[in-house]
């Protein structure tokens, strides 16, 4: 089978799961589907476009940044979905529709005084480490109010809502449990700011979708169950 109908195949039995996860839980809107990019080649990458895919998220910017401009033909949207280096802010802000894993107020500030004028806002999540996590990046969940402010007063910048990646576990009820905490944090800060654009709960990979879409991700992250298992490096 070749790559591309492998991808092909892939996408719709995740459309599929995705369909009957909103069935189940009574979505009216299906979240977008992104595909998870990293350690993925360009042809892997166009394939999925091809099949259907608007919506890209990398990792590691200059990896990134190579294959962004080998399928620059393509109309999508590029999301930067790693941990961000203070030093890498002006070329992601230059590079990116949206960025995911913003965490402290340096980042915010940089972000948005780094935006080309000439392009629309930056769509921006503050990622939040919603089981205080000492291994992985995010905000304390106390320091959401705050951030957000900044984020709000930022004129190249559009706080669009949250983004985690909660403790790693097969346990249903648990995954349930981390993604309404996330829910309940994107709920009280639209009642705090009502009048922010505060759509978005980026939440959901490959083993917990279905978790996610339950507590209302609108935007499921999914790189394996696309692609397959991650090449290995070279021994």
């Amino acid at each position: 089978m070749s790559i591309h109908t492998n991808i092909l195949a892939n996408i719709a039995a995740i459309q599929a799961r995705i369909d009957s996860a909103c069935q189940l839980y009574q979505r009216q809107s299906p979240p977008t589907l992104m595909a998870v990019t990293k350690t993925r080649n360009a042809a892997e990458i166009a394939a999925a476009i091809d099949a259907g895919i608007c919506d890209v998220g990398e990792n590691y910017l200059q990896e990134a940044l190579d294959k962004k401009a080998e399928l620059n033909s393509y109309n999508v949207n590029w999301h930067f979905i790693g941990p961000i280096q203070a030093n890498k802010t002006r070329a992601i802000a230059t590079h990116f529709d949206w960025v995911h894993s913003v965490d402290r107020a340096k980042l915010i500030q940089r972000l948005n005084d780094q935006r080309p004028d000439e392009l629309a806002p930056l769509n921006i999540c503050l990622q939040i480490n919603i089981n205080d996590e000492d291994s992985k990046a995010g905000a304390a969940i106390e320091d959401a109010v705050e951030l957000a402010t900044l984020a709000l007063t930022q004129p190249r910048l559009t706080l669009r809502g949250l983004m985690a990646i909660p403790v790693n576990t097969d346990d249903n009820q648990q995954q349930r449990h981390n993604f309404a905490a996330l829910r309940a944090i994107l709920s009280d800060l639209q009642e705090t700011f009502p009048e922010a654009k505060l759509d978005t709960l980026s939440m959901g990979m490959s083993g917990d979708m279905e978790s996610a879409i339950a507590e209302g991700a609108t935007i499921v992250r999914i790189g394996s169950d696309i692609f397959g298992p991650r090449p290995t490096a070279a021994q």
